[in-house]
This record gives C-alpha cells, structure tokens and sequence, in this order.
C-alpha cells in the first residue's frame, strides 16, 4: 500500500510552497512572490519521527473565478484533498480572516478528512498575534497552529500533528524500485498529456497554452508492467524567450528532473517536426548519460503515405545524430495509440542503461575488432589497446588502456563503440568512453 499523504491548501500567495520546501528541506516548488505560481500538485517525500509520508503542494484555490486556468487550479486542488489523508488548511495572519478563507474552510469540512488550521507568516518568536485568535471562527476540530514558514518556527508542532492525524491502518511502502521517467521537451508538445494517458486521470493541468507546467511534477504508476515515477516537466523554451524568474526557475526544474532520472522521454510535436530547440533538449539527456527513447507525438494530426514514417526518422537521425541510440516511437496522447507500448520500451532501455559486461568478454570483441580494423598510427608509431573494462553503468562506461592517447583518434572511438553496441546491443542509452595510458590509476 501507498504512504500516507498530507495536502497542503489555501488561497493564493498565503505561503505554501515556502512551508512545502521548508518542510522537505529543499526548493523543490517554486517559490515567488506572485499569486497562482504554483499550477500543479507538487509531490514530494518527507520524514518526521520516523514516519514516511507524501506531501502535496497544490496551486492557491480562488473559490470563485472565471479565469480558465484558476478553475483548473481549484479542480486540481480538488483531486489532491480526495487523495490526501490529512490537509493542512494554510492562512495569512497578515491578511487576517477573508471570505476565501471561509469558501474554502466549508469545501474542506465536507470532505471528512483531518483537517489542521495553520495560520503562517506568525514571526515573533512567542506569543501569536491578535489576529491569529479569528481564525477560531472556523470552526475546525483541531486548533490552529502558528508558523512561520520563512523561518520554520511551529513547523515540528505541524508535523507532529501531520502525523498524529494519519489513519493508522496506511503501511509503508517502498518506491525505489521504481522506474524515473522524466517528460522533456518544448512547451506544448504533449508532455502533461502524455503523463494524464498513463496515469487514467487528469493529472495534470492540459490546456493549449505554452507553459502552462512551470514545475516538474512527480506521478507514481504501478501495473502489470512494473512501478514508473513520471517526471512531468515544464516546456523548455529557448533562452531568448525566458523573461521572467518563473521561467527561469522551470528551465532549471527540467534539468534537475533528467539529473533524477534513469529514463528520458524525449517529446516532439509531429505536427512541428522535428526543430533546433528540440536538438538542444535531446542534448540535455544525452549530455546526462541517461537512457532516452524520442517520442513523436500527435501522430494523429499527420497526413500520412507510405513513406511518412521513414522521412520523419530520417529527419530525426539526421538532426539527433548524437543519438542514433535511442529509438523513435510515434504515438498520439490524444487517442493513446501506441502509448501504452512505451512502458515496454523504458523498461527495455532502463535494463540495457543498466547492463555490465565481464571484462573478459569486452576483450574478446576489443581482440577481434582490432583484427578486422588495425588502430591508427603517427609517424610510424602505431597506437596500442591493452585491455578495455567496464567501470560504471547507467551510463555504461568503459575505461581503455593503450600506450599513447594522442593517437587514439574519435574515428576509432567511434569505430569499437559500434562493435560494442553490435555485440552487446546498450539499445537506448549513451555508451561513456575513458582512454588512459597503461599505468594510470
């Protein structure tokens, strides 16, 4: 069974991204000054008196608006009091008591989950202000609690209560095994569609509006093909075009989240093709070492012959020749074709990333591909290969040994990485490569 999961809820700008990182002890939200900066919900582990728990970070919730993305804020705050066992209900003392904080306060009591009060932005050490007793009108079974969640004063009485609040009958239960897949590509090529196909629910906020995923959102799925975290990330937009902090902040999400990864689905919008700034983030990956698999999305909305397939692969490959590793699905998110076959394929790539080689074997093929294509010389000095071992995995890595690195050309690099994936396969992932002279540690 699942962890437990606290929610962490309000109204915008009351604080709860900074009381989310402060609890879990890193920036994972995004964190500014801006109403409605947080779309999503935000998942992320944490730990207090040896219970492991989930906390969410979910967008401020305006229990009245028309602004299409607002409503679709609230809904997804929405999802995340359903799935939660325990919500933290956060209000500003600065502002005091609004007819938000009451809106919101009647939709959490009808849920019937534990509800905790916690009143931020009480910084004086000691006494709580005046105005922190209003929030007693509420008329929650628990007391309020004050925090400040800049400064983490109240937040071990918080969670005390956290997990005190949790149903005793949740098991823990252990991710790690689990596949990270991280959803990279350019904003608007299907990304948060993609991760709503796999999950079976809106997951995330879908509109047509470039950027609307600013953080990069972890979802777990466990089924008959195994467990798999997906990593919904935001669109990485070129660097002339991030104007503002937030963007910056969700360009800075995305690579952490390949860092994370073990798995990448590179998105590309096929009715786009294939563009420059999707070489760069296919760059990101590879760079990475981490095992990709270039997903074609809205195949769909493509007219097609029988040639159409091999022209997009041809353009891909010539565009992503650093990658001739990774295959190349086409799959439409909108009607799920060929979706579900993806989970095949990162479990395939992640065992390939992961694969070790005895170094008497990688002899072997080093032996006959030296037979069959001599190494370079210079000026009557002919380069030597020793021996050849792996040293690490995901990447693979393979460390040569030989007389002289000068004369060990990129060509014959190359050369032996094709006779390695030939025998081997290490379908899907970059192949690492260390040359160093005979002696060296």
């Amino acid at each position: 069974m699942s962890k437990p999961i606290a929610a962490i809820v309000g109204r915008p700008n009351v604080g709860k991204s900074t009381l989310f990182n402060k609890i879990i002890g890193e920036r994972r939200s995004i964190v500014e000054d801006v109403p409605g900066v947080t779309r999503d919900r935000i998942y992320a582990e944490a730990s207090w008196n040896g219970v492991d728990f989930e906390i969410i970070d979910t967008g401020g919730i305006e229990p009245k608006t028309d602004d299409m993305i607002l409503a679709k804020m609230r809904t997804q705050a929405q999802i995340a009091i359903e799935s939660a066992d325990v919500i933290v209900f956060l209000c500003d003392v600065r502002t005091g008591l609004t007819a938000d904080d009451r809106d919101i306060a009647v939709m959490l009591q009808k849920s019937g989950k534990p509800i905790i009060p916690c009143i931020n932005k009480c910084d004086r050490v000691g006494q709580p202000p005046f105005e922190f007793y209003e929030f007693y009108e509420l008329g929650f079974e628990k007391d309020p609690i004050a925090v400040s969640s800049v400064h983490g004063s109240g937040t071990g009485d918080l969670l005390d209560e956290i997990v005190a609040s949790f149903p005793q009958s949740i098991e823990q239960d252990d991710d790690s095994d689990a596949i990270k897949v991280a959803v990279i590509g350019k904003p608007n090529a299907g990304k948060s569609s993609i991760v709503n196909r796999f999950v079976g629910s809106d997951r995330m906020i879908v509109s047509s509006m470039a950027g609307t995923t600013r953080d990069s959102v972890d979802t777990a799925v466990e089924n008959e093909f195994g467990k798999f975290v997906f990593i919904d990330t935001a669109g990485i937009r070129r660097q002339s075009k991030i104007n503002d902090n937030i963007e910056k902040y969700s360009v800075l999400r995305a690579h952490m989240a390949v860092e994370r990864a073990d798995v990448c689905l590179i998105m590309i919008d096929a009715a786009e093709g294939i563009t420059e700034q999707d070489e760069k983030i296919a760059g990101l990956a590879h760079e990475a070492g981490k095992a990709s698999i270039i997903v074609v999305n809205k195949w769909d909305s493509v007219e097609k012959d029988n040639s159409t397939v091999k022209q997009f692969t041809d353009k891909i490959r010539t565009s992503l020749s650093y990658m001739t590793y990774a295959p190349i699905i086409f799959v439409s998110a909108k009607t799920g074709q060929r979706v579900e076959s993806l989970y095949e394929h990162i479990k395939y790539v992640q065992n390939q990333s992961s694969m070790r080689i005895s170094t008497g074997m990688l002899n072997d093929v080093l032996g006959e591909a030296m037979m069959r294509v001599q190494p370079p010389s210079d000026k009557g000095k002919r380069l030597k290969i020793y021996y050849m071992t792996q040293t690490a995995v995901a990447p693979p890595t393979f460390v040569f040994f030989c007389n002289n690195i000068s004369l060990f050309h990129f060509s014959y690099q190359r050369y032996l990485e094709n006779c390695i994936r030939n025998t081997f396969g290490f379908k899907g992932t970059p192949i690492r490569m260390i040359i160093k002279m005979k002696g060296e540690d």
